[in-house]
């Protein structure tokens, strides 16, 4: 019984230390970016934007996901799939020096820009999602 109210007990610590980093799936922001970018400048352009990509990753704890893809049949052609955990945490992307770094450098790279706001249909399967990807 010992044994029980042991196991217990740390599970719930451990959920609840878990829980501590749980994003309100009804406040993310979720958005596609579509980038056309000028071929003359796209190893550059793509060099700066990785680099962007892994800082807000990696030093923003609101960033969710910063993921850059292309077209394979136009590589020129970019996507971004970004995810801030709230309003706040966007902003605050914003005002990084990464981020400041990437978009006056890139500026005259970029033929056009459309961000396209979206909204997940199942929010709850986030996690699991992000959870397989090692």
């Amino acid at each position: 019984m010992t044994l029980i109210v042991i196991m217990i007990a740390a599970f719930s610590c451990k959920q609840q230390v878990r829980n501590e980093n749980i994003v309100d799936l009804n406040n993310m922001i979720i958005r596609i970016s579509e980038i056309e970018i000028d071929p003359n400048y796209l190893d550059e352009y793509l060099s700066i934007l990785k680099e962007e990509a892994q800082a807000s990753v990696r030093l923003e704890t609101g960033v969710i996901s910063i993921y850059p893809m292309y077209q394979k049949e136009n590589p020129t052609e970019i996507r971004i799939l970004e995810i801030y955990s709230s309003k706040e945490a966007y902003e605050a992307h914003l005002q990084t020096p990464h981020f400041k770094y990437y978009k006056t450098n890139t500026l005259n790279m970029v033929k056009s820009l459309r961000l396209v706001d979206m909204e997940a249909i199942d929010p709850e399967a986030m996690p699991m999602i992000f959870r397989k990807v090692k």
